[in-house]
């Protein structure tokens, strides 16, 4: 296997935890025989610095010639008083649209050591393990016209989709589903939204060449509360945009962190991943950051992008194990450590990489 990946590390504790993905995934080259290559590209606050926009054309070119790209985070409070265009996530948002990818995966798995990080109750959030599928190049994100006039005092976005935009992230929803338990779950507003009540009657649609995959339609406000409530009911979660980002960040409350949760966006030239958390500048450069979720993400890149789902699966159980046996940075532990192994960033790598099993 021959991969070319370009590396966005980008802002605050981007850079730690992107350094962290890449041992794991140098380790899983070198044991299979794989060539991994990288190229380091600058992107959101840093490409501001160097090359005054969040997302230099020079990133885009090399990025688009790449057949992977790992981002770490991007912002930085220094950028709070730009112009939304002009700040480090209009690179993210630029990115995403110019990769084309439309399927953002985000799993949220509640790992058992964990249960206490969570203000849950254990027996609550045992066992859960969902995939969000998330549309990620429409609705309210991307949508026409959008504008703010401050003399009016008046602003406004728009909620858009198309039938073709809903129906290509519901059939990876429902691809994924037959290969997990056999479940969809559709998140809308369709008492409410006309784009909602389109979402719902294509992703009906799309069901129907899928008759061994169960769906279900949930309203987003009641779907918000059933996550909290009966979490292990939930398979495949397929959301548009807005709504995605809010229930999949939601559900950090079930594994205790969102430094925990990676992801990734299919569906368009090249395949991008990222941890969902953020870039954290006032930890970065400490040696504290979790690097579980950008470990995470390396997996999904070794499972969507280089097929390699046996190592993916070796990097998932192996992080499964440290957190067995009580290696904990700080966002993860409990009171003072007690009966816990209060680690760095590095040497949550390190263990992660000494439990991989190949």
């Amino acid at each position: 296997m021959n991969l070319k990946i370009a590396v966005l590390a980008g802002d605050g504790i981007g850079p730690e935890v992107t350094n962290e993905a890449l041992n794991v995934l140098n380790a899983v080259a070198k044991h299979g025989g794989h060539t991994f290559t990288y190229e380091d590209l600058r992107i959101g606050g840093v490409a501001i610095d160097a090359d005054g926009s969040p997302l230099p054309e020079a990133t885009l070119a090399a990025t688009l010639k790449c057949d992977a790209a790992l981002l770490g985070a991007v912002g930085h409070n220094k950028f709070n008083s730009y112009p939304p265009s002009q700040r480090p996530e209009a690179g993210l948002l630029k990115i995403r649209a110019e990769l084309g990818g439309y399927a953002n995966l985000r799993p949220s798995v509640a790992y058992k050591p964990l249960a206490d990080n969570s203000p849950l109750r254990a027996e609550v959030t045992e066992g859960t393990d969902i995939l969000f599928v998330r549309e990620l190049l429409g609705g309210l994100y991307f949508g026409e016209p959008r504008w703010w006039d401050k003399e009016k005092k008046l602003a406004h976005n728009t909620m858009v989709y198309s039938e073709a935009e809903v129906a290509r992230v519901a059939k990876i929803a429902f691809e994924l589903a037959q290969k997990r338990r056999k479940k969809v779950t559709s998140v809308d507003k369709a008492n409410v939204l006309e784009v909602s009540q389109l979402w719902r009657a294509v992703v009906s649609e799309v069901a129907k060449n899928y008759p061994d995959v169960t769906l279900e339609h949930q309203l987003v406000d009641s779907m918000a509360m059933h996550l909290m409530n009966t979490p292990r009911s939930f398979d495949v979660v397929l959301t548009e945009n807005l709504f995605g980002d809010i229930l999949s960040d939601e559900c950090g409350v079930i594994t205790g962190s969102l430094g925990m949760l990676p992801s990734a966006t299919l569906g368009g030239k090249v395949n991008l991943y990222e941890p969902v958390h953020g870039s954290a500048p006032d930890i970065a450069g400490k040696g504290i950051a979790n690097p579980l979720g950008a470990i995470l993400t390396a997996a999904m890149v070794l499972r969507h992008s280089a097929g390699l789902e046996k190592e993916a699966a070796a990097v998932e159980a192996a992080v499964q194990e440290v957190l067995t046996a009580g290696y904990r940075t700080a966002d993860i532990a409990r009171g003072d450590y007690a009966g816990q192994k209060k680690v760095s960033t590095g040497e949550m790598s390190k263990a992660v990489l000494d439990a991989i099993k190949l």
